[in-house]
């Protein structure tokens, strides 16, 4: 299925080049679509989020019933296993203990002239979470759920807003409530795509705007929170799924092949790359590769994505296939090496980075507690993982003494003249020529 192409070479440019320029890219008419939507519900509020659920989710839907009741989040626990509470309990801790490390108290501190400077750390006050459908709410998206309230939860936001498209017949997924309940959510509506996330951005009488939105999402949310940053904030827009295997000659090509799957499935945009020394072992990972595809559910979709965006690059060394990765900056590198401790220090760009043969990607996902909404289509290189500060607001604080302002006050007044702001200038001036 895929050639083994060396690094560095013409065609191996070719390829990046095509993996790079993947893009969830929208033509006018979808941008213009997506504004449409933002508009209306901006507009309308509550009608224009019923009519399009009505026309795209659920034909019947309620107008009363968007914000899910308690009753129905309750009733919710008796359609689920108690294995999988038992499960989602435990992937609830982990997250939790992972997240916790990200808080950062205010700090504050007095010089010895008596001016005393620091900074508060307070959370935003609502959070939005969007959590797609997943084919009509039958494979509900349950670990994204917990990604993305966790943290919030801890940051100490009070109102953390779940909005996810309703099925056909106007409910939610158990499983996602339950999940919703566990993880901290303080309420459930049901909207999905652009007006999901207008009814967030901007309110409605039934569904009160946030301050901050996160979640993933198709085109049309990804440029739905595009077009309304700036009057909330947003996490990242995320691009197609992504996975990076760097592989020596004694890996597993069982592994490999698994793993590049486990995100080709996403969709027909993700990218699965192998960067190896061994060129055997590249051609036992693609037979392994067709074998695992054929008892694949989603094996269309992983087909087409390794076809379009897979890849496998031959490399002279370690040093150089960690060179190679660097420039890519995945979302997801995976180190399949005799020893990948000696690697880690050397990887400067990836989203999540994954040592071993016993960590698949999809420990990560689910399971093991740092957060699986990561950047994507090379912003690695500048961007991180959701986290609570993603959540929080930082504000100075500042109180001068006079004896500082009388040692800072003509550095302070000669940077305001040199640009050109002769009123900053002269609110130090006057405070320097005043009583003592």
């Amino acid at each position: 299925m895929l050639e083994v192409v060396p690094y560095p070479s013409v065609e191996a440019e070719r390829k990046l080049k095509n993996i790079r320029e993947r893009k969830m890219g929208a033509d006018p008419a979808l941008e213009a679509q997506v504004i449409e939507f933002v508009r209306a519900v901006r507009d309308e509020g509550d009608a224009a989020v019923v009519r399009f659920t009505r026309q795209y989710d659920a034909p019947a839907f309620d107008e009363h019933r968007i914000t899910a009741t308690e009753e129905e989040i309750e009733s919710s626990y008796s359609a689920v296993e108690p294995d999988f509470l038992e499960i989602l309990r435990n992937a609830v801790r982990n997250i939790e203990s992972f997240h916790r490390h990200q808080l950062h108290p205010s700090h504050f501190s007095t010089r010895p002239d008596g001016s005393f400077l620091g900074q508060m750390v307070r959370p935003v006050a609502s959070a939005g979470l969007y959590i797609p459908g997943g084919k009509g709410g039958r494979t509900p998206l349950i670990s994204s759920v917990l990604m993305n309230a966790i943290p919030a939860r801890l940051a100490g936001v009070k109102d953390v807003a779940l909005i996810t498209p309703p099925t056909r017949d106007g409910t939610i997924n158990p499983y996602l409530m339950v999940a919703a309940r566990e993880a901290g959510v303080s309420r459930v509506h049901k909207a999905g795509s652009a007006w999901g996330i207008a009814a967030l951005a901007y309110g409605t009488d039934r569904i009160r705007k946030v301050d901050v939105i996160v979640g993933p999402g198709n085109i049309f949310v990804s440029l739905a929170k595009k077009y309304v940053a700036g009057e909330v904030g947003i996490d990242l827009l995320a691009g197609p799924s992504e996975i990076l295997v760097i592989a020596d000659s004694r890996a597993d090509a069982d592994y490999i092949a698994a793993d590049l799957l486990s995100q080709a499935e996403h969709d027909a945009m993700a990218s699965a790359i192998l960067i190896t020394t061994d060129r055997d072992l590249s051609q036992k990972a693609g037979a392994s590769l067709e074998k695992q595809l054929e008892r694949l559910p989603r094996h269309e979709i992983a087909r087409e994505a390794l076809t379009r965006y897979g890849a496998f690059f031959l490399v002279n060394g370690l040093d150089e296939a960690v060179e190679l990765a660097n420039t890519i900056a995945p979302e997801h590198l995976e180190l399949l090496v005799e020893d990948p401790w000696t690697l880690l220090g050397k990887i400067e760009h990836a989203g999540a980075v994954f040592l071993g043969d016993c960590t698949p990607e999809a420990v990560g996902d689910y399971y093991a507690g740092p957060n699986h909404v990561l950047p994507t289509a090379g912003t690695a290189r500048f961007a991180s993982a959701l986290g609570v500060e993603n959540f929080i607001k930082r504000t100075s604080v500042i109180c001068y003494s006079r004896e500082a302002l009388d040692r800072d006050g003509e550095a302070i007044i000669r940077l305001a003249e040199l640009e050109g702001l002769e009123a900053h200038a002269a609110s130090v001036r006057i405070r320097l020529a005043g009583p003592r």
